[in-house]
């Protein structure tokens, strides 16, 4: 948006567009280049994946946002994998052309430094998570996190598409069965419930205080 029309028009044609199918993968470890890869329309999910196998969603972007930037500043290896979760427009940025366009562009520049900034907050709160909270709070913030106000329900929240076991436990670095177990306590306990197409957070102060009562177990 801040970039004025004569750079668009002379670097747009750098740049090179594809699109991805469903489950395809972007980028990986493995991808020497450096450009930066904006998405035009889809959704991807960003996963950090280790030696033996084991992941970690790290986060997943929609149309509008961007990733890959990292490689392109400090010119080291790729950081996370990156998969298309359905069908995904990207266009690709060549490392100079962004370089060019974050030094010669200041409005550019600082909102990059502003999403910087808030990416590297969320990350700080996701590791403060990770080192103090047991399994089951981590679980409850990550429901939290991901849910949205519901409709027609003051007070209620929900996530839809349901999220998938396996999904949660990757989020939260834990195994399926812990997921299935903590979420059969919260329904028993009418905090959670499943309908056609969402998973319903139904009592939010009782969630709430869950997690508040995490943190003070960590003091």
């Amino acid at each position: 948006q801040d970039v004025d029309a004569e750079t668009i028009e002379r670097q747009s044609i750098r740049c090179t567009w594809r699109t991805y199918e469903e489950n395809e993968l972007i980028m990986d470890y493995e991808d020497e280049s450096r450009d930066v890869r904006f998405i035009l329309d889809g959704k991807v999910r960003i996963i950090l994946r280790i030696a033996t196998g084991k992941e970690v969603i790290l986060s997943e972007m929609r149309d509008g946002e961007f990733f890959g930037e990292i490689a392109a500043i400090d010119e080291e290896g790729r950081s996370a994998n990156v998969t298309a979760l359905h069908r995904t427009r990207i266009c690709a940025m060549p490392q100079s052309v962004f370089i060019d366009i974050v030094e010669g562009q200041p409005s550019v520049n600082r909102k990059l430094l502003l999403i910087l900034a808030s990416r590297c907050r969320h990350l700080n709160s996701r590791l403060a998570e990770h080192c103090f909270l047991q399994t089951k709070h981590r679980l409850y913030t990550e429901l939290l996190r991901q849910s949205r106000p519901r409709l027609g329900h003051e007070g209620q929240r929900s996530i839809s598409p349901p999220p998938t076991q396996k999904d949660l436990a990757s989020r939260i670095g834990t195994r399926r069965e812990v997921v299935s177990r903590e979420i059969a306590n919260l329904k028993r306990n009418r905090i959670v419930d499943k309908t056609t197409g969402a998973l319903v957070l139904c009592d939010l102060p009782k969630l709430n205080a869950l997690i508040s009562a995490g943190w003070a177990e960590a003091d």
